[in-house]
């Protein structure tokens, strides 16, 4: 009875030579000669399973940081980017006896002109990440946690204009509280900082 002999199986990792980093797993035989080969990134485990990932929008330069950090964890966990954009209700106050005449529409012409402006922003994500968009109307960090739990976002990229003293006294923080009560990880960023992707 013949028996077949084990292969010492070596594994060399080599980098394409037009500077992308698609590293592939190459596995040869004893003689050297190609047996396996595939994506090294498809071969290692991936211990994070990212299905939503959560981008709020104020359509800031800061948030298309937040946007691009978004498309490469997406791409890494073939997961899908939900992009939201809040409209704040616009509180009129009394100065002087007199109020200013508002529209009566005036949240839904501001929901329906974000609506658009965020579907061109998702269409601009291009294919390959599949994009959901959506607008809701209330205080931001309140919108921002409830629909991380209504859909549920396994990660929450928030971008952070980064105002310090008044600034951050009178505006307040959305990504501040948005750390404070998300129900998943939160992944602050902010424009200028040291960056990965």
């Amino acid at each position: 009875m013949k028996t077949k002999k084990k292969s010492n199986a070596s594994r060399r990792i080599s980098d394409a030579t037009n500077g992308t980093s698609t590293a592939r797993l190459v596995v040869t035989d004893t003689s050297g000669r190609q047996v396996a080969s595939a994506p090294a990134l498809q071969l290692t485990p991936n211990r994070f399973h990212l299905r939503r990932i959560l981008v709020p929008v104020d359509f800031s330069p800061n948030c298309q940081e937040s946007i691009l950090y978004a498309r490469h964890f997406a791409e890494q966990f073939g997961a899908e980017i939900c992009l939201l954009h809040v409209v704040e209700p616009v509180v009129v106050t009394n100065d002087f006896g007199y109020l200013p005449v508002l529209p009566n529409d005036l949240e839904e012409q501001r929901l329906e002109g974000a609506g658009k402006e965020l579907r061109a922003l998702a269409k601009a994500l291009g294919a390959g990440v599949p994009v959901e968009s959506m607008v809701r109307l209330g205080q931001a960090w309140k919108e921002i946690t409830d629909v991380a739990r209504t859909i549920p976002a396994d990660l929450l990229i928030v971008s952070t204009h980064g105002y310090t003293g008044i600034q951050h006294a009178l505006l307040g923080s959305v990504a501040e509280k948005v750390v404070r009560h998300a129900p998943c990880p939160v992944l602050v960023v902010r424009l200028g900082e040291h960056e990965f992707v």
